[in-house]
């Protein structure tokens, strides 16, 4: 069974930083890509923050380029996301995830609860 689990975030200043992590189910961690999704207010979910292989590669969005970084423990099949320079607009529900979306079936994904990150304005 296909399970990923959010946590870390949570209310943060404009300019504060936090780290949020993703336990991987056992069974896929050392198969897939793992990315990072952000979904804003009132806007679609995106992609900000993803391996590109399962050697270790990263890529970002412009968005965050050079302000989040995406790391993994194989040790822990868990998958980090540290979010330095935080802005009011990086403000949304964080989901990590298979890139592309794991799919359940026709039309159908899986998705995590997700972590909330606030930074006000």
């Amino acid at each position: 069974q296909v399970q990923f689990v959010e946590s870390g975030g949570g209310l943060v200043q404009a300019g504060g930083s936090l780290r949020l992590s993703c336990k991987v189910s056992e069974t896929i961690f050392g198969s897939v890509i793992i990315g990072w999704y952000r979904q804003g207010p009132g806007r679609q979910r995106d992609l900000v923050a993803r391996f590109t292989n399962l050697a270790g590669g990263t890529n970002y969005d412009d968005s965050v380029k050079g302000r989040f970084t995406i790391s993994r423990d194989n040790a822990k099949n868990t998958v980090y996301l540290q979010m330095n320079s935080l802005t009011p607009e990086d403000t949304g529900v964080y989901y990590c995830n298979t890139v592309p979306p794991w799919q359940l079936g026709a039309q159908r994904y899986y998705w995590g609860q997700g972590t909330q990150v606030t930074v006000p304005s």
